[in-house]
């Protein structure tokens, strides 16, 4: 099958954006194309929002996010090829964000260091469901080399996670993107993972060092990096050009990797695993009230695409404690969007309805990937939307009421439920299936109808089509003798006639 051609569809967005000078940076998400822009009012959102290819626009956390839904991947590859936007584009910072809002500035950049690394981490999270699907029935055994194998390819993205967030966090605050992974391989090295695992007492120019598990961690590689995009301006300014190429980066690690595992580390670890038992203990207070209310919300973190700014959190849980409820929890609202978009795929007459729903209830309960659904059809009309809201908060409250947690970053779709096979397993497919019929049914019966469709105007008349056929031979109606207009004018007394009716007026 051919592959679909993204380059007409590639301009039209970057034109309406503003055009390429107006793009400060550009990555993707699962779904979105997230530009930061440097004036938002050169973006034509209604003529970008009309897009064939665009589902709909989105100005928050400081990006335009276009959203696109699965080929998301394909245009963002045609908007690189057929602009003037490249990879290798250095962000600019923009100095006013700073002073702006503060959530604005923190989720935009949440989301441009972790978005271009969901695609490695949803890719090892299904495989590591799989593999608990293959261990249950039996079919592997963890012994196994085949497994151990397979297991490493899944594993390894989130155990050596900080050395993919060191380049993305490079990128986006302008730092040496092999200094920052070089910063992260140092954090994750054998020998200080042992001696951590070993309770060593460490000390670094006779100050005591404060050992903390780096593996699978978020938090201090990013601070890390942050300071030390700081730390190599001062040294480009100071360092003579002359030996910038081999003293910089010497400096660079001389200093951010002691810093790190004396200051940076064991503070961030601390931040982190307060953040983790915040959240635990704001669940374990109340269940059932949590897990509503956090199920009731997503949606709209979903729909403002700031849900990826959780992902810190996620992450800390699995190190913390070995696994996840969060993403567990607000993981059933990808049902319930799913069948409050089947309700109107079922109940809909309209070709144009039907055609958009069907495959966007598809993709959300298959891939998890809901924003087809909220903005193609629940949102657009409103009630539906509100309505899987309702089931995805109901379904909440069961998922944390039932303990279900998972050891892995995972996007709720029936592809990836073996993946929560564990404590709170049956309780999880429960609210699933409620989430997803519930809003189906209810929404099928309530929630929906094509009433809702713009109605055409009463005095709005069908435009009327005219066929123009050439080469057509038209018989004549009269018989008689063809003469050329020419010969006919040739006559005085027609042409003193003519001359005489042309004085008349």
């Amino acid at each position: 099958m051919a592959k679909k051609d993204y380059s007409q569809l590639s301009k039209d967005i970057v034109k309406y954006v503003g055009g390429s000078d107006n793009v400060n940076s550009l990555f993707h998400c699962a779904t979105r194309l997230r530009f930061k822009v440097k004036d938002h009012g050169k973006v034509d959102k209604q003529n970008l929002e009309q897009l064939s290819g665009v589902i709909t626009v989105i100005d928050s956390g400081g990006q335009i996010q276009v959203v696109i839904g699965n080929h998301v991947a394909d245009v963002y590859e045609a908007v690189i090829q057929n602009t003037d936007i490249s990879q290798e584009r250095e962000q600019e910072q923009d100095q006013s964000s700073g002073s702006g809002n503060p959530l604005n500035t923190f989720m935009e950049t949440i989301s441009g260091i972790f978005a271009p690394v969901l695609g490695a981490m949803s890719g090892a999270g299904m495989l590591k469901a799989l593999l608990i699907l293959c261990t249950t029935f039996g079919w592997l055994t963890a012994d196994m080399g085949t497994y151990r194998i397979l297991y490493a390819a899944a594993d390894g993205v989130f155990t050596f996670i900080p050395v993919f967030l060191a380049y993305t966090a490079a990128k986006k605050f302008n730092a040496n993107q092999f200094v920052s992974v070089g910063i992260a391989a140092a954090l994750l090295y054998p020998d200080l993972t042992a001696a951590y695992s070993a309770g060593e007492a460490l000390t670094f120019l006779k100050i005591p060092v404060v050992l903390v598990s780096y593996t699978s961690s978020v938090i201090p590689i990013i601070i890390s990096v942050y300071v030390l995009s700081k730390l190599e301006k001062v040294l480009k300014k100071v360092v003579p050009d002359i030996c910038k190429t081999f003293l910089t980066p010497l400096l660079s690690l001389l200093i951010m990797v002691p810093a790190t595992y004396l200051v940076i580390g064991p503070i961030a670890d601390t931040v982190g695993k307060l953040l983790a038992s915040g959240y635990t203990g704001l669940v374990a207070l109340n269940p059932v009230i949590a897990g509503g209310l956090l199920g009731l919300i997503w949606p709209a973190a979903v729909m403002f695409g700031v849900h990826w700014g959780f992902v810190p959190i996620v992450m800390n849980n699995i190190a913390e404690y070995g696994r996840d409820t969060l993403f567990v929890i607000t993981g059933p609202n990808n049902m319930a969007q799913a069948g409050a978009t089947l309700g109107v795929f079922l109940k809909t007459k309209n070709k144009e309805i039907k055609e958009l729903a069907g495959p966007a209830a598809l993709s959300a309960v298959l891939a998890g990937i809901t924003e087809p659904a909220i903005y193609g059809v629940t949102l657009r009309f409103k009630r539906p939307f509100f309505i899987g809201a309702v089931f995805s908060g109901i379904a909440g409250a069961i998922v944390a009421a039932a303990g279900t947690g998972a050891p892995t970053l995972l996007g709720t779709s029936l592809l990836t439920l073996p993946g929560y096979i564990g404590v709170g397993f049956v309780g999880f497919l429960i609210a699933c299936a409620i989430a997803y019929f519930g809003a189906a049914a209810v929404t099928y019966f309530f929630g929906y109808s094509d009433d809702m469709l713009p109605k055409k105007k009463e005095n709005e008349k069908e435009a009327v089509v005219t066929t123009i056929k050439k080469d057509e031979e038209i018989k004549t109606p009269v018989s008689g003798k063809v003469i050329s207009l020419s010969a006919t004018l040739r006559s005085d007394s027609l042409r003193r006639g003519i001359l005489n009716e042309v004085k008349l007026f």
